[in-house]
Order: C-alpha cells, then structure tokens, then sequence
C-alpha cells in the first residue's frame, strides 16, 4: 500500500482533453501547489478529493486563469487544453473562459432575469445576430440543464427568485449557452438539498456525454457517484489519480487509503 512521495497511478485513458505538466502555485511566498503533473480526458468526469486546504479548489482555478484575479498569485509550469498552452500570453483569459466554463459553490444568478442570465454570455461574445437564435440558445441551455419545464412560463422572473437548486442549475445552463469545451464545478452541490443534489449529479451525468467535466468534492460518495476518474490532493501535491473505482477500492497511497477510510480529512 505505501507508495514512494511524488510517484502517482495513472488510469489508462485515451482522448485527453487537458494535460498539465509540473504545475506550481504561489501565494506570495506560500507553495500552494507543488508539481502537479495530470492528464484529463474528453468527455468524462474526473472528480478532485482531498481535505480542506489541499489545494484541489486552487489548481482548479488553474484551468481557467481563474487565478489571474489574484495579484499575489502566480502560476507555474504547463497546462494545455487540446495541445496548446493557455497560459501563453497570446491567450485572451476572457475566451479561454468561454471554452472552460465554472460552476461555484453558491449559486450566483445575475441579477437579470433568468433569460438574461442565459443570454448575457451570447450577447457579450456575439455568437447571436437574431432573437430567434439568442431565444433558441437559452431554451437548449434551459433544457440540457433540466430546468426548462420548470421555468419555461416565467422566464421574464429574476434568477434569483429560484430555489438553491434551480438557482445552480441556471449556472450551469449559464455556462453551458455559450457552448464551452470543458465545465469546471467547484463544490456545486455543498449548499444544496439532498434531492436538489440528486437533480444535479444526474445533470453532471447527462452532460459528461457532451462536455469534458472536472469537480471539486468534498463528498467521496459523490465522487464515487458521477466520476470516470478521480485524483486525491494533499497538502498541495497530486497524491493519486486513477479510475474511480480504483481509487476507492484499491489505493496504491497509503495517504489515499487513509483518507477514504476517514482517517483524516
């Protein structure tokens, strides 16, 4: 079961979507994220586990420059999304983000109304020239996010007079109309009900068959429930990644061991 420091089991998988190489993170002169190596595949959902702290949040930030935000933080090493660098300063970190949309951890509706919040990011990065389009967008996005038969009658209501779980599932519809490659979630369901969690791990399943999806979780049965893969974090290392099952029923890291088993976390 002990495993040597740094070494880490790596599932077989094909059609990577994004590979990152010796990625460091630093908060001034804090080490966050220290040599974080990590292939992510297309079309599947890799879950990121691990304690309070560990870092799982901050290298998912890493994706898409969400970091940039941050004055004291700088970002190290190589991610490429499809072969190219997104860190390269010929990247526009505002298309980048249209390719890899985020999902937080609170719902945050616009303060608009739910067709708004829908079509705000088709208007800002002109993918529509008709209302007719624009109106065809937000009724997709508003259905593959399972929320258009509740919704479909008052979409001139705010977004914000929905329920936590129809409020999430407005973000994601938002991040899912300006039709990105990759949807990062960032704990999307600790603020939620056990049956609007439900709601949304069935929409996360439905939607790897589209999109590449990475979570942050901080449930292992819920990482256990909607992932291909899953990769545990430590102390700001990469312990393990594999097939999900893998992970949960035969660790090679004593640490992984000891965290799925509660012996700390």
């Amino acid at each position: 079961m002990t495993q040597m420091p740094g070494t880490i089991k790596a599932a077989k998988m094909t059609d990577t979507k994004i590979s990152a190489r010796n990625v460091q993170v630093y908060y001034g002169d804090t080490h966050a994220i220290k040599d974080v190596n990590i292939e992510i595949g297309s079309r599947a959902v890799t879950a990121f586990i691990g304690p309070s702290g560990c870092g799982k949040s901050t290298f998912l930030r890493c994706l898409n420059r969400m970091n940039d935000t941050i004055d004291i933080c700088r970002v190290e090493g190589n991610i490429d999304l499809d072969g190219e660098d997104i860190y390269d300063s010929r990247v526009d970190p505002v298309q980048l983000r249209a390719k890899v949309g985020m999902v937080f951890q609170k719902p945050n509706p616009f303060p608009k109304s739910i067709y708004d919040n829908i079509a705000y990011g088709p208007r800002i990065h002109g993918l529509v020239r008709k209302k007719a389009e624009l109106d065809e967008i937000v009724a997709s996005s508003l259905q593959k996010a399972g929320l258009w038969n509740e919704v479909k009658d008052r979409l001139d209501g705010p977004g914000t007079g929905l329920s936590g779980g129809q409020q999430q599932r407005l973000c994601i519809a938002r991040a899912i109309a300006v039709s990105p490659e990759v949807i990062l979630m960032d704990e999307p369901c600790s603020a939620l009900d056990p049956i609007a969690t439900a709601k949304v791990e069935e929409l996360i399943d439905e939607l790897r068959e589209n999109f590449t999806i990475v979570i942050v979780t901080h449930s292992m049965q819920q990482a256990a429930r909607v992932s291909q893969r899953t990769a545990f974090f430590h102390m700001g290392n990469l312990v393990e990644i594999g097939d999900t099952q893998d992970i949960f029923t035969n660790p090679v890291d004593k640490r992984t061991q000891d965290y799925i088993t509660g012996r700390f976390g």
